[in-house]
C-alpha cells in the first residue's frame, strides 16, 4: 500500500488542527454558556453584552487548549518529516568518513517521499560501494598486469647492459612485443575509462555488419586456423549506422576470445535483423562457461581460469571492451550457453541509434 505524500500529510494535519481548534471553541463556548450562572457569581454578572473577567479567563483557556493541541500535532508531524532526514544524514556521515557499506534505515510510518528518498539514497550508496570496490580491484589488477611485462623488460634490458644477453634481432623483437602488449593494455584501459565517463567519441557511418564480420574473420583466419578452429559464417546484410573502427575492435575481441579459449572447436558467425536491432552472434563448440559466470565475463580483468588465461595471454579486458563499445552505441552484448555446450556471445546494435557521436554513459 502506498504511503501518503508529505503534502497530503501537511494538509491533513493543518485541517485537523483547524477542526480541533474550532471544536474546542465551539463546544467550550456551549459548555461555558450552559454553566455560566454556576461559574460566574451573580454579584459580578453584568449585562448580556458585557464581558466580565471570567469570560476572558474562559476564552484564554479555550485558546490555550487549542494551541497545545496544535503544538502536539505540529510536533508529531515535524518528527515524521525529520526522522528520514536524520537517518539519511547519519548514513551520509558514515559514507563521508569512508564507510561505503552504510545504508539509511527504513523509517516506519513515514510518508511516501521519505520512502522514495531512503530507497534512492541506498541505491546511490550501493553504487558508490560497488564503484569503490571495482576501483580497488582494477587498481590491483592493473598493477598485477603491468608487473610481469615490466619485470621482463627490465630484466632483459639490464642483461643487455651487463653483457649477459647479446643484442640480437630476436631479443629486440621480444622486447618490442612486450611494449606492444603494454600499449594495447593502456589503450584498452583508456577506452573503458572514456566509455564509463560517456566520452567515447563515435564516428558514425552506414556500414553493413555482415561485411564487417567477413573482414574480421578473414583477418583472423591465420590465427584461428593455427588454433584448429573451423569457422562457419551465415551472414545476412544488416545495414547499420555505427563507428566502423569501434565495431571492428569489438568483433576482433569476440573472435580473439574464441581463438584463445575455444581451440579445436567450430565457431559459427551469424548476422541478422531482429525488429529494429541488428544482431551479430558468435557461437562456439568449446568448453563453454558456467551460466552463473556469463555476466561476470564482461567485468574488467575477469578470468574463468587464471592459469589458463595467463598461458593464453589474455588480459581479461576483451569482453569488457566489447560491452563498453556496444553500450556506447546504445546496444549491448550478452553471453549464454550454446546448444553444443559452448559459448554464445551475442552483440545487438540499434539500426537507428539515438547517439549523436558521443558515447552513451552506462
Amino acid at each position: 500500500m502506498r504511503k501518503g505524500t508529505l503534502s497530503s500529510q501537511v494538509m491533513l494535519s493543518i485541517s485537523a488542527v483547524t477542526l480541533l481548534a474550532l471544536a474546542v471553541m465551539f463546544f467550550g463556548g456551549i459548555l461555558y454558556y450552559y454553566n455560566y450562572e454556576w461559574l460566574v457569581p451573580v454579584a459580578i454578572q453584568g449585562e448580556e453584552s458585557d464581558w466580565v473577567l471570567t469570560d476572558f479567563i474562559a476564552l484564554a483557556i479555550f485558546v490555550a487548549i487549542s494551541l497545545v493541541a496544535a503544538g502536539i500535532v505540529g510536533w508529531r508531524l515535524a518528527r515524521r518529516i525529520l526522522r528520514p532526514l536524520e537517518t539519511v544524514a547519519k548514513a551520509l556521515r558514515s559514507i563521508t568518513s569512508g564507510d561505503f557499506s552504510a545504508r539509511a534505515e527504513v523509517v516506519q510510518n513515514g510518508f511516501g517521499e521519505a520512502e522514495t528518498l531512503i530507497s534512492d539514497f541506498n541505491t546511490m550508496a550501493w553504487r558508490l560501494e560497488t564503484a569503490e570496490s571495482e576501483l580497488r580491484f582494477s587498481n590491483s589488477a592493473i598493477a598485477h598486469e603491468l608487473r610481469t611485462p615490466l619485470t621482463i623488460l627490465r630484466g632483459r634490458l639490464q642483461g643487455m647492459a651487463d653483457g649477459v644477453f647479446p643484442p640480437t634481432r630476436e631479443l629486440y623483437g621480444n622486447l618490442i612485443a612486450h611494449v606492444d602488449g603494454l600499449t594495447h593494455l593502456v589503450e584498452d584501459l583508456r577506452t573503458l575509462g572514456l566509455a564509463s565517463a560517456g566520452h567515447l567519441d563515435l564516428d558514425l557511418e552506414m556500414v553493413d555488419l555482415a561485411r564487417e564480420v567477413e573482414a574480421i574473420a578473414g583477418a583472423m583466419e591465420p590465427e584461428t586456423a593455427a588454433a584448429g578452429i573451423r569457422l562457419e559464417q551465415d551472414l545476412q546484410s544488416v545495414p547499420c549506422k555505427v563507428d566502423r573502427n569501434r565495431v571492428r575492435q569489438a568483433l576482433l575481441a569476440v573472435l580473439d576470445n574464441a581463438h584463445r579459449y575455444a581451440p579445436h572447436s567450430t565457431v559459427h558467425m551469424q548476422t541478422f535483423v531482429s525488429g529494429l536491432t541488428g544482431i551479430i552472434r558468435c557461437s562456439d563448440s568449446g568448453p563453454g562457461v558456467p551460466p552463473e559466470s556469463h555476466e561476470k565475463m564482461f567485468e574488467r580483468f575477469w578470468r574463468a581460469d587464471e592459469s589458463r588465461s595467463r598461458k593464453s595471454g589474455g588480459s581479461g579486458l576483451g569482453l569488457a571492451i566489447v560491452r563498453a563499445i556496444l553500450r556506447a552505441h546504445g546496444g549491448d552484448a550478452v553471453a549464454r550457453t550454446s546448444p553444443s555446450g559452448g559459448l554464445v556471445i551475442e552483440i545487438s546494435l540499434p539500426l537507428s541509434p539515438d547517439t549523436d557521436g558521443k558515447a552513451v554513459s552506462g
